[in-house]
This record gives C-alpha cells, structure tokens and sequence, in this order.
C-alpha cells in the first residue's frame, strides 16, 4: 500500500466514522412534546316522584263522559260524569342533574286503570309548569340550578254506567341528557 492509499483508506475511515456519530447524535437530539388529556364528568340526571297522580271521586252517568286532571291538578268532568269530591292531584316527578343541561322525556306506563276486569283508557297531559293544560305532552327540559319539575295530569275515558271499583295504573316518566 502506498502513502497516498493510506491517506485516502484513512480518510474514508474518518469520514464513515463522523457520518456514524453525525447519524448517532441526530437520533439522540429527537423533538419531543405532551399533550394534557382532561374530561369532566357531570352530574348524573336523576328522577323522583313527589305526588301521585289522582282522578279523586266520581260518578258515571248513563252516557260515556271523561275526567281531566291538568297538570296543575284542576278537576274537570264532561259527559255523564259527575265529580263527587276526593283530591284530584297531578303526579310531580322531580328531576336533577347538571345546571343547564338539556334532557329528553319520554312519558310511558299503563294507558288503563283496572278494576278487576273493568278498565278506563287513560291519556296523560304534562308540562313544566303546571299549567292547566288539557292536552299534550312535554317531550324535553332544561335544568335551571340543576332541577325542574314535570308536571302530569291526563285524560280518563268513562264508559256509560261504568262499573263501581277503584282503578290502578301506573304513569312512569324517563329522562334522559340529550
């Protein structure tokens, strides 16, 4: 080998030898950066019934009539029917959850009140505000301090000399956040 081989086998040497720690030291001097990951859990929403929902006493008469309890549990008798005292009260179901929030209802339960075989067909009615609405449902909400309340009368069909007993049912309420 000749003085100017070495040089050159050297100078290759060298060279791979820096390229080597040049690629060694790029690898060690990596960019690295965090994320914070967060979530906030809110509260639950939450129902409960505070009243029951009452028809009170009645009478039929010899044509078929209803009954109506509003939401704001005003009685009132068409038809053949004749109120005959008794509480009439609207059912209260109380909501909490997350302020501000918005919420689905969904109104469901018996669409009767039975008596043994006998039965009444049953139409709810409910609002937020207890009002002396005679028809229609409320189907959302939004928690004002983490509460509201749903208020729910109904309509109940009396047949004509419906007979004498007292009738069940049931009126369930689901919430749900939207």
């Amino acid at each position: 080998m000749t003085k100017h081989s070495r040089s050159t086998s050297t100078t290759l040497t060298l060279s791979a030898l820096a390229l080597a720690i040049a690629a060694a030291a790029g690898s060690a001097s990596a960019a690295v950066a965090t994320a914070t990951s967060t979530s906030t859990v809110v509260t639950p929403i939450a129902i409960s019934k505070n009243a029951d929902l009452s028809f009170g006493s009645f009478a039929p008469g010899a044509t078929l009539g209803t009954v109506t309890v509003s939401p704001n549990g005003t009685r009132a008798v068409s038809g053949g029917v004749v109120a005959m005292g008794g509480s009439a009260t609207a059912a209260q179901f109380a909501v909490a959850g997350q302020d501000g929030a918005t919420y689905t209802i969904t109104l469901g339960g018996s669409t009767s009140l039975v008596s043994g075989g006998d039965s009444m067909t049953f139409t709810s009615i409910s609002d937020l505000s207890a009002s002396s609405a005679t028809s229609g449902n409320v189907s959302s909400g939004t928690l004002t301090g983490g509460a509201q309340t749903i208020y729910v009368g109904g309509v109940l069909d009396v047949a004509a000399n419906q007979p004498a007993g007292t009738y069940t049912g049931t009126v369930t309420a689901t919430v749900e956040y939207n």
